[in-house]
């Protein structure tokens, strides 16, 4: 049940992308057709972000030490990237008009997240 709320807030988070960053586009024809869309790329987003970042962070430690952490921003708008290459790869309405739209696209799924993320409650937390 976690796994299913961590995924419909990252594809709330990637809509509200969406609404905010000129470069993100869905372009479902239906409302059905573009909420799916959502929350397939959220969970490639989310198998990217599982299994490439840890691997980046242990390899680029020294980048992430050097700029201390900035380097971070760069990974990330290049694993959103890698989202929307593999979606088109999947031929699902998702673009990403280049690496500025993904760097800042990036920076409000992770904000947006994160909110989203407070507001609703882990469900670790009642334990």
């Amino acid at each position: 049940m976690a796994f299913l709320i961590r995924l419909a807030i990252t594809a709330i988070a990637l809509w509200i992308t969406t609404l905010i960053v000129p470069g993100v586009k869905v372009t479902g024809r239906t409302a059905t057709d573009t909420a799916l869309t959502l929350l397939v790329v959220a969970l490639i987003f989310g198998v990217v972000n599982a299994v490439l970042k840890p691997v980046i962070k242990v390899l680029g430690c020294v980048f992430y030490l050097l700029t201390l952490g900035l380097f971070a921003l760069v990974v990330n708008a290049l694993l959103f990237l890698l989202t929307d290459w593999i979606a088109r790869g999947l031929h699902l309405p998702f673009h990403v008009d280049g690496f500025w739209s993904a760097f800042w696209g990036a920076i409000v799924v992770a904000v947006v997240s994160w909110v989203i993320s407070i507001v609703v409650p882990d469900r670790r937390e009642f334990r």
